[in-house]
Order: C-alpha cells, then structure tokens, then sequence
C-alpha cells in the first residue's frame, strides 16, 4: 500500500508542495546533520514519518522511523525525529554520518489517498577530504610565541616602548629646536652679509665721488 501511495504522490499535483524543506544537504563524515521539514496546517494532526527511498524501478520506504504523538520524540538507533506541532515542523537529526548514509530520504505525512512526501538528497564525504580548521583568535594568540620564537627580528616588549616612547618625543623636540636655531642663525648671517655688502657698495660709490675733485685740486 505504501509502495503504491508514494507512486501516486510522485505523479499528481506536481505544483503542489505541503511539504517544504531542504533538497540537497552535504556532510562529512563523522558530523550529526538535523533538518526541517514544514508542512501545511491541515496537516498537523497527522502522523509523521523518515524513511530511506529504496527500489530501483519502483519507488519504496525503506527504515521507516515514525514521529511520536503528542510531540514525543522517536529515536532508533542513530536517527531521532520530532513533530513539533506548534512550528508545524518535522525535525530530523542523524549523528555520526557514515559514507553508507549517503542516499535519498523522504520526509512523509501519512493521510487519505496519496501521502505528502518531500524528498531529500544526503550527500556524505569522506573525513579525510575536510578541509583544515581555521584557527581561532585564541588558538592564533596562543600559537603566535611560538611562531615568533624562530623568528631572528628581536622582539620588544610593551614596557620598553613604554620607556622609549618619551624619549622619542623629547628627540623630535630637540631636534626641532635645534632645526630652529639653525634657520635663524642662518637668516641672521644672511642680513649681516647683504648689509655688509651695501656698506661696500656705498663705499665704492663715495669713492667714485672723491676721485674727480681729488683730480681737479
């Protein structure tokens, strides 16, 4: 009956889902994977079901695991699920993948004539294909001696830069000071020579002056 009520849900009202939920869901192996599926709320008082899709011609449930009434979760092996009436859900947790959970999964609502059925794809990879986990800030600051450690460029330590610190200041204000100095000895040499040179000029020129009457006498 179960065989011919999952062909017949298959083939009519193919716009209609009261069903909704994931399509495809991808793990590796060793994680626990939890997945909801939504239906409609004249579904509520129905009885739920998760089963594995098996037949090769004709479509069959295979491990059917039934939700419990009244919101009671069924747990069978390393496979639990849960109607929660109040979300209008059906929440369905695997732990501890193994590559052989890797299939197609219906989630199913038992009612008159054909049952509302949602079909999943479980995609189940080897662990050793994960990819490394990244570090943490913690773990990054704990491993950040060690790192450094190897590394020739000496390290200074925050009390140092404490020290050194007003010493950089003072330095830049010396220096500035200094720069100062500098620039007004030197504005004051270059006053003191052009003044030495019009005292020339004024010189030469008195000179020029005294030169014809000196001629004349």
């Amino acid at each position: 009956m179960r065989l011919l009520v999952l062909i017949w849900g298959c083939l009519v009202l193919p716009g209609y889902e009261a069903l909704e939920g994931p399509k495809e869901i991808s793990r590796f192996e060793g994680d626990t994977v939890s997945l909801r599926c939504t239906y409609r709320e004249e579904l509520r008082d129905h009885r739920k079901y998760w089963c594995r899709k098996g037949g090769l011609l004709f479509p069959r449930c295979s491990g059917t695991i039934y939700a419990g009434k009244e919101g009671q979760e069924t747990t069978e092996g390393r496979v639990s699920i849960h109607d929660n009436r109040q979300e209008l859900s059906l929440i369905v947790t695997l732990w501890n993948l193994t590559l052989q959970d890797a299939g197609k999964y219906w989630c199913g609502v038992e009612k008159r004539g054909p049952d509302e059925s949602l079909l999943i794809s479980l995609f189940v990879f080897p662990g050793s294909s994960r990819p490394p986990k990244q570090l943490d800030s913690t773990s990054a600051e704990d491993a950040s001696p060690a790192l450094s450690s190897g590394s020739s460029k000496p390290r200074v330590s925050i009390p140092m830069v404490r020290i050194l610190a007003p010493v950089l200041v003072l330095l830049s204000l010396l220096s500035a000071a200094g720069l100062i100095a500098f620039s007004s000895h030197l504005l004051l040499w270059r006053k003191e020579a052009r003044q030495d040179m019009e005292t020339q000029r004024n010189e030469k020129v008195y000179l020029s002056h005294l030169a014809p009457s000196f001629h004349a006498s």
